[in-house]
């Protein structure tokens, strides 16, 4: 994408912007900060959200303007990203994790020309790269044909390191989902702002750096990732969807891990835990949001 034009009547794009921490990455926290603070073209006000963490004790110090908010305690990864927002100001918000960083000093300008050239977009995800040349992992592309990194489309989840909205039909949604701690709070995000009436989409041409991690090293990984499959279903869905969702997936994750028992095992604790656990508030899509969905490629059944 080429340098973003001037925004009409020479009003400058404004992000709040969301940085989440558990403190743990120092480094990779203050070089994420800097290349939000390196963009040209917007204003942003940025927070620093600790997780169980104060980050006005981070060593190396933030940089001055960047406020910070410690939360007491560790709320998990979407309720820690929802703490932050009341605490920004601007009309488009961008959410940025730890140890991801923005290498365009461009890429906040051509995210709100982007959005602003196409009001349908609700939620935009760009390209994600390790900084050090590792293949990006297919997961980090939201749609089931992958294809070229670079092709940008309509997606139905998303990568939640680094995401922009306006701030709009962020609240719109009712933010992310509070109740999961970790693991499909993109896919809910996206729905939902399916269900405004705008579109979720993948932007080939933005590039947002993230070193390679797989997220299995974490004990709880197989545990929440079925436990919030479900919570997805019954938060979100037409309860006559709500079966053909969790079937479709319960098959899915039978046939990926056949020959990993422990993992099954620890899934199957999570599968059971999300239909006997109150998942939170239910608002389930309207058919219309449905049809849309489908005929956009993805109906919401798997």
């Amino acid at each position: 994408m080429s340098a973003p034009e001037p925004a009409a009547g020479g009003v400058t794009p404004r992000f709040g912007v969301v940085v989440l921490t558990m403190g743990r990455r120092s480094a990779e926290l203050l070089r994420g900060v800097r290349s939000v603070l390196e963009q040209r073209g917007v204003a942003v006000d940025v927070v620093v959200v600790g997780n169980g963490w104060d980050p006005a004790t981070a060593e190396p110090a933030l940089p001055a303007g960047v406020r910070t908010l410690a939360l007491a305690e560790n709320l998990g990864i979407p309720a820690g990203r929802n703490r932050g927002v009341p605490e920004v100001e601007g009309e488009l918000l961008f959410f940025l994790d730890d140890d991801a960083f923005l290498p365009d000093p461009e890429f906040l300008a051509k995210g709100a020309a982007l959005l602003a050239a196409r009001p349908e977009l609700g939620l935009v995800q760009p390209r994600v790269v390790d900084p050090t040349g590792l293949a990006s992992p297919r997961r980090w592309i939201p749609r089931i044909r992958k294809g070229d990194p670079a092709h940008s489309s309509d997606v139905f989840s998303c990568w939640e390191g680094a995401v922009l909205l306006p701030r709009a039909v962020f609240d719109r949604t009712g933010g992310w989902a509070d109740p999961f701690f970790y693991a499909h709070e993109g896919v809910e995000l996206a729905w939902r702002v399916w269900d405004t009436g705008h579109r979720a989409w993948y932007a080939g041409e933005l590039e947002a750096a993230h070193p390679v991690i797989d997220p299995a090293r974490h004990s709880y990984y197989f545990r929440l990732n079925a436990r919030n499959r479900v919570w997805l279903a019954r938060r979100n869905l037409p309860a006559v969807l709500v079966p053909f969702y969790v079937g479709s997936w319960t098959a899915i994750q039978v046939l990926r891990w056949a020959r990993r028992p422990a993992q099954l095992r620890a899934w199957f604790g999570g599968w059971l835990a999300g239909w006997r656990e109150d998942p939170g508030e239910r608002r389930p899509l309207r058919w219309r949001t449905v049809w849309r969905m489908t005929r956009a490629g993805r109906p919401p059944i798997v």
